[in-house]
């Protein structure tokens, strides 16, 4: 099999075992960027995850990667999380995605799943403001402690409008 088939069939597969899991917790799946993407619904994403690591034939045990997410334009589901999972025997990666509205931004920890999430969660409660909820010690990681702001957030324009010192048309614009 090629590799784009081999991640095809990855995808079925793991989208079979969440429909038969799972049905009701499923927003939508996809392949991008030669990732299966699987989004979920927020109030099923600690027993998906739990599933996932341990379920014999999935066995997605390692926790890659953990993000967060900021789309301020899309009402309802302006933050998100994102957790990349490998199955590290068998070379199998996925991504889930599961997404908040902006004035609930309350999500289950997985610290208990995966101690590696302990500070990648407070990464992303120091950058994006999501609060894992059961989290052993949820505070800023790089921000000072009384910081009011959360800098990843898109709610700062990326450059100062007022400078007059810079020239646009030396930058291409």
């Amino acid at each position: 099999m090629t590799t784009e088939e081999n991640i095809k069939s990855l995808h079925d597969t793991v989208l079979a075992k969440l429909k038969e899991n799972f049905s009701d917790a499923i927003v939508s799946s996809d392949v991008e960027y030669d990732f299966p993407v699987f989004i979920l619904k927020r109030e099923h994403i600690y027993d998906i995850l739990k599933f996932l690591k341990e379920d014999a034939e999935l066995n997605f045990h390692f926790l890659t990667s953990m993000c967060g997410l900021h789309y301020p334009d899309q009402k309802g589901k302006e933050f998100g999380v994102m957790y990349q999972l490998h199955n590290m025997p068998k070379n199998f990666r996925i991504r889930i995605k599961t997404f908040l509205p902006g004035n609930d931004l309350h999500i289950p920890t997985v610290t208990s799943l995966w101690a590696t999430a302990n500070w990648m969660e407070r990464q992303e409660f120091d950058f994006f403001g999501i609060i894992f909820k059961g989290h052993p010690n949820l505070k800023r990681i790089l921000n000072l402690d009384n910081a009011t702001f959360h800098p990843m957030r898109k709610e700062f324009p990326l450059e100062d409008g007022t400078r007059e010192d810079k020239n646009d048309s030396m930058f291409g614009r």
